[in-house]
C-alpha cells in the first residue's frame, strides 16, 4: 500500500531549504498532488507549526494515508480526495506547494489547478511549484528534452509545460510572480502569490 518513489528522496532537502523560509508564519498549506505521500510527512514534520493537507486522486491516496499513518504526525489530517478540474476544498489555505505534477497532467488539467488555486489561496498566500520547465519554448538541458520525449511515450497529454505559459495563466488567476528558484537536476520552484481575489 504504502508506495516509494527514490526522487522524492532525492529533492526533499533542497525544496524544503526554499520552500521553509517562504512558509515561516504560515499555518496551513495544501499539498495538490501528493503522490506517493513522502513529501507530505517530510515537510510536515520539518514544518511543526503549521497544517501540511495531502491531497490527490482517489488512486493514489492509501499510498498517502498510509505515509500519513505511520509517521503519526499532529499536523498531517488524512488526505483528501481532489479532482483538479472537479469540485476543491471549501477551505482556504495560507499556502499552495505542488511538485511535479503539471507536466505529468493535461493541459486541461494544468488550467484547473490555477483556476482551483485561484479559489482556495488567500489573498497574498503563495503559490510554490516545483518541477521542470521550458524558456522561451526550449528545453533547459538535454535531459529534460528526454524526460519530454519520455513523457510523451507515456501519455501524448503530458509535457514540460513552458514558463510562459504557466505565468500568463497565473495572471488570469489574480497570481503574480515573485520567484523563481533554481534547482538541482534542472528543475525550479516558480512562486506567485495572490495579488487579486478571484
Amino acid at each position: 500500500m504504502k508506495q516509494y518513489s527514490p526522487s522524492c528522496d532525492q529533492n526533499k532537502d533542497p525544496i524544503l531549504s526554499v520552500i521553509k523560509p517562504l512558509l515561516n508564519g504560515v499555518n496551513s498549506v495544501l499539498e495538490i498532488g501528493s503522490g506517493t505521500g513522502q513529501h507530505s510527512v517530510y515537510f510536515a514534520n520539518a514544518l511543526a507549526h503549521l497544517s501540511w493537507q495531502a491531497s490527490d486522486q482517489a488512486m493514489y491516496l492509501p499510498s498517502v494515508n498510509a505515509w500519513i499513518k505511520e509517521a503519526k504526525l499532529s499536523n498531517t489530517p488524512k488526505a483528501l480526495e481532489l479532482d483538479v478540474t472537479g469540485n476543491w476544498p471549501d477551505t482556504i489555505y495560507e499556502a499552495i506547494f505542488s511538485a511535479n505534477t503539471v507536466h505529468i497532467m493535461s493541459w486541461e488539467m494544468v488550467l484547473g489547478v490555477f483556476k482551483g488555486v485561484s479559489g482556495v489561496l488567500e489573498n497574498n498566500g503563495l503559490f510554490m511549484l516545483y518541477g521542470p520547465f521550458n524558456y522561451n519554448g526550449q528545453y533547459t538541458s538535454e535531459s529534460n528534452a528526454n524526460f519530454d520525449l519520455w513523457l510523451a511515450q507515456q501519455n501524448p497529454q503530458s509535457a514540460i509545460r513552458d514558463f510562459e505559459a504557466l505565468n500568463q495563466l497565473a495572471k488570469q488567476y489574480g497570481l503574480e510572480l515573485i520567484e523563481d528558484y533554481e534547482m538541482p537536476a534542472n528543475n525550479r520552484i516558480l512562486v506567485w502569490k495572490k495579488t487579486q481575489p478571484f
